[in-house]
């Protein structure tokens, strides 16, 4: 059984026991989360597509912990200016491991 959930502006492919890594979520490590835009149901043979979401279906999720992607450099230059401009980010995310996804 698998699901695709929305959450952060985007989509995933999840099934029972996947690691998941999403935009940071505002919620405590360790703590259970419940996701209820759930945008497709498939187990086996059988399809229950949403309009945009699925009744009743939800996926249930653990925090396991929060933290920071890799740094990526931005730089901006214009030659003949004498303009340099450097700058670093650092995308927060949020690791989900997904416990259950259950429909009624």
């Amino acid at each position: 059984m698998y699901a695709i959930i929305e959450t952060g502006g985007k989509q995933y492919r999840v099934a029972e026991g996947d690691l998941l890594t999403v935009e940071k979520l505002d919620v405590d490590e360790g703590a259970s989360l419940d996701i209820p835009r759930v945008l497709m149901l498939a187990d086996g043979d059988s399809v229950q597509l949403g309009r945009p979401y699925v009744e009743g279906a939800k996926v249930t999720a653990e925090v396991t912990n929060h933290g920071k992607h890799a740094k990526v450099n931005i730089i901006k230059f214009k030659r003949r200016k004498h303009h340099l401009k450097r700058q670093g980010h650092r995308q927060p995310f949020t690791q989900l491991k997904i416990t259950g996804i259950g429909a009624s």
